[in-house]
């Protein structure tokens, strides 16, 4: 279990921000979820290559750490949608600048790295 981000250090403010955010889903479910609410299974659509119980374990983890809210609509079948919060809403202006440094990243950094491009030397 990890740290309580609440008793990090303020010199650990970033260490506290991945410690919410850290691994390879989350972000982009929160990406997901800027739109609009969706359901599980259209998250699980969207998400190419995540596993169920993964994306229940995400989700959960964003849940609890604030960011998302699950409401529960009273139907038959029962209805499940996920959504932002205003903490997980402040993300989208970060998460924008991430996919924008990505994009940059891949097209101009990454081959550098694995050795298939020419070195400007």
């Amino acid at each position: 279990m990890r740290e309580n981000v609440e008793e990090m250090p303020d010199h650990c403010t970033i260490e506290a921000a991945m410690a919410v955010l850290g691994g390879k889903w989350k972000l982009v479910i929160l990406n997901h979820l800027f739109p609009g609410p969706q359901r599980f299974g259209e998250l699980k659509r969207a998400l190419n290559g995540i596993t169920q119980r993964m994306l229940t374990r995400q989700l959960r983890e964003l849940e609890a750490d604030g960011l998302v809210v699950r409401t529960i609509y009273r139907e038959v079948p029962p209805k499940v949608e996920y959504s932002l919060t205003e903490a997980g809403r402040s993300l989208e202006d970060i998460a924008y600048q991430l996919d924008n440094w990505g994009r940059w990243y891949r097209d101009n950094l990454a081959g550098d790295q694995q050795g298939t491009r020419p070195s400007d030397g």
